[in-house]
C-alpha cells in the first residue's frame, strides 16, 4: 500500500473584532479546521489537518473570502507520512 500524507497547518486569522463570533462560527463549520484560540483584538488561531496541500490552500481561500476577514497567515505547515500497513501510525 502507498503511504498517505497528513498536512498539519496553523493559521492566524485577523478579523474585525466586532464580528469575531460570526467568523468563528463559519470557521467551525469547515471540515478539517479547529479553532485553538482567539483574542478580543480579532485574532483567531486555527489548526488544519488535511490530506493534501490543495485542501490547505482551498480552506485558506474560503476563510479569506468570509465577510469581515482582514487577513489570513499560514504560520506553520508540516507534512507527515503514514504507512497504512503500520498499526503504530494509525
Amino acid at each position: 500500500m502507498a503511504e498517505q500524507e497528513v498536512h498539519i497547518s496553523s493559521l492566524i486569522i485577523h478579523v474585525k473584532p466586532e464580528h469575531l463570533v460570526a467568523v468563528k462560527n463559519k470557521i467551525t463549520a469547515l471540515p478539517d479546521a479547529e479553532i485553538y484560540g482567539d483574542s478580543e483584538e480579532g485574532k483567531i488561531i486555527v489548526v488544519l489537518e488535511t490530506t493534501n496541500q490543495k485542501f490547505v490552500t482551498d480552506i485558506i481561500d474560503k476563510i479569506n473570502n468570509f465577510e469581515h476577514v482582514l487577513s489570513t497567515s499560514l504560520v506553520f505547515h508540516q507534512i507527515e507520512t503514514i504507512d497504512p500497513s503500520c498499526e503504530d501510525d494509525l
